[in-house]
């Protein structure tokens, strides 16, 4: 018997969470049994642990989109037991229980060895969040960064803090936008340089042009945040668009893209390749400061969960929550 957060729903849809003893028997098919040390809180978990269940396929569920820990069993060659690894993606915590468990089953296709350089606690303070930080970073990377600030929306929320340090770390000059002006002085100590209060971007503008300011940017947010930012672009200037926090519509113009040549990259960080992924963990082992990440974790246990997947939907989880299962 083991410890897991289970979301169940009732005959009239309503859904609850709670933490339950669950068998090992009741685990999802899978190739590799995942003794689970570490997971996290994102937008998707409030998502499914809330009423209604957001994005849950079937009932009842255990959430948690990533997790860290150590293989138990392994029916493929690739992984043994003892072996540290993390999760993120794939649906896991949506389509296939997650990592709100102290055991988890999965196929093998979907893990990565941890890096070194980071144990389970750090990797789940990166977590699917930072994970995704840095696929929009390489994306910047790989068509250009610009001279100048790059700008990082939603800067003090989970992929935005990460994006920050790791941008600042390797030496770019950073403009935070953010809601709470609380958040100013976490946010430069994550790196930033520049603080933009976020109703600065959420004015209405009828130019789909301005002042060419920004070298680059990771949205976190989308929406007209992004629709601002996109005419704020320096001429070739790139925006790794990963939220939809701010709504699935662009109300945008062709024009930023037909007369300042701005790329709009967008990143999935689901479903990847597997040597995109095991690329991405190398690249935070090696350029997001370790050293900055315990001012970005909130902890957490499993009974924490419920509130904390309600506190996220209404913005106000600032940083990572990482959520120690065994605790």
């Amino acid at each position: 018997m083991f410890n897991a957060l289970m979301v169940e729903k009732d005959d009239e849809g309503k859904t609850s969470a709670s933490v339950q003893q669950i068998d090992l028997d009741r685990l999802p098919k899978g190739d590799v049994t995942v003794a689970v040390e570490y997971s996290t809180v994102n937008y998707k978990d409030g998502l499914c642990i809330g009423p209604g269940g957001g994005l849950v396929r079937n009932y009842p569920h255990v959430p948690g989109i990533d997790f860290a820990g150590t293989v138990e069993t392994s029916d493929d060659p690739r992984y043994k037991a003892g072996d540290k690894v993390v999760l993120t993606g794939w649906r896991v915590g949506e389509a296939h229980w997650g990592g709100y468990s102290q055991k988890a089953r999965v196929k093998a296709d979907w893990l990565v060895p941890l890096p070194d350089g980071l144990d389970a606690r750090q990797a789940m303070a990166v977590g699917t969040a930072g994970f995704t930080a840095m696929l929009a970073v390489m994306a910047l990377e790989d068509h250009g960064i610009k001279d100048g600030p790059v700008l990082v929306t939603g800067a003090a929320g989970g992929v935005g803090s990460v994006a920050t340090a790791i941008l600042a770390n390797l030496g770019h000059e950073v403009a935070g936008v953010t809601g709470r002006p609380d958040t100013a002085d976490y946010l430069k100590s994550l790196g930033a340089t520049q603080i933009v209060a976020r109703e600065e971007l959420n004015e209405t503008t009828k130019r789909p042009l301005e002042a060419e300011t920004w070298g680059g940017c990771v949205d976190a947010v989308g929406g007209e945040m992004l629709a601002r930012v996109l005419g704020q672009m320096k001429y070739g200037a790139s925006v790794s668009a990963v939220g939809l926090a701010g709504g699935a519509g662009l109300p945008a113009t062709v024009i930023p893209f037909l007369l300042r040549g701005v790329n709009l990259l967008g990143i999935d960080s689901v479903m990847q390749p597997y040597d995109n992924r095991v690329r991405a963990w190398a690249r935070i082992a090696k350029d997001l400061p370790i050293d900055k990440l315990d001012a970005m974790v909130q902890p957490a246990v499993l009974s924490d969960l419920p509130a904390l997947g309600r506190d996220i939907l209404k913005g106000q989880v600032k940083g990572r929550v990482v959520v120690d299962v065994n605790a």
